[in-house]
């Protein structure tokens, strides 16, 4: 395995995303599960889910298979790679568990270990006070000196709770695998809806680290109605309207050209403390 302080350009990348607590608007997972689609990528391992799964959180649901039986799905968490087995971008997508979660990273490791994964790419999604109207903010750290400067990130300065992306984040600086994380703002007053403006920002960020030029599909087309559909319903709600122009007010205040980088910085860890106890963690 390669120098923590080394991101390198050979061997395996692993990018993350896990649905519910990390994947607001469902924004890394869609994006995530883009790429797997894109690249035909295998299944390698899949997690046991009697490990670390509350059924009566996170409950199977009954669905149809392919030949019409009824079967039992089972949330459940898989690593993919390229159908050869060798080198190249693999995933790890799935339901964030609810339970074991030491375990849980160990187990992971040990698998991405035995795949040959060089470096981790975390994609994570959050609730914040940030507009619709405008282009979807996108932070990216990491906790690795070297890979800060050689891709000019910061570094987080959140404290508060976290999900298992940050935990697993965690792991792998601490057993010598350089990560970065990327998290998309999603805003909260939609929050009950997938937000395609919020993957096609993952995915445009995602590139910058991934020898991969990832498929659109229809989510610029999915994005503009996205916003159309928010604009029609907020048209009906003077409140909402109100509320949202003083987004946009702070929003421009952050973009514009006076705003220092320590300005910038305070808004961002700004909208991270303001959210609910139930929204997703920071970076």
């Amino acid at each position: 395995m390669q120098a923590a302080d080394d991101w390198g350009q050979d061997g395996s990348t692993l990018v993350v995303a896990f649905e519910g607590w990390n994947d607001a608007g469902e924004a890394a997972s869609t994006a995530v599960r883009a790429l797997r689609d894109q690249l035909g990528l295998s299944s390698l391992v899949e997690v046991e889910p009697e490990d670390y799964f509350d059924y009566q959180f996170n409950r199977p649901v009954t669905t149809f298979d392919d030949k019409g039986d009824r079967v039992i799905a089972w949330p459940n968490v898989v690593l993919s790679g390229p159908i050869d087995g060798g080198a190249g971008v693999h995933v790890l997508l799935g339901t964030e568990p609810s339970r074991g979660w030491k375990t849980f990273a160990e187990e992971v490791l040990d698998a991405i270990s035995v795949a040959g994964i060089e470096r981790i790419v975390f994609l994570g999604a959050m609730l914040a006070d940030v507009p619709h109207t405008r282009p979807i903010a996108v932070f990216a750290s990491s906790e690795n000196s070297s890979v800060r400067e050689r891709f000019d990130l910061e570094r987080s300065s959140y404290e508060g709770p976290v999900g298992i992306v940050s935990v697993l984040a965690d792991a792998a600086e601490n057993a010598g695998i350089p990560t970065v994380s990327i998290w998309a703002s999603v805003p909260h007053y939609v929050h009950n809806a997938p937000s395609p403006k919020a993957t096609l920002a993952l995915i445009e960020r995602l590139e910058e680290f991934v020898d991969v030029t990832i498929d659109r599909g229809s989510l610029a087309e999915d994005a503009e109605a996205w916003e159309r559909g928010i604009d029609e319903l907020a048209s009906d709600d003077d409140d909402m309207t109100a509320y949202i122009e003083q987004l946009e007010q702070a929003r421009d205040t952050v973009d514009s050209p006076e705003a220092s980088g320590d300005a910038i910085a305070e808004e961002f860890e700004r909208y991270l403390r303001k959210r609910d106890g139930d929204q997703p963690p920071a970076p």
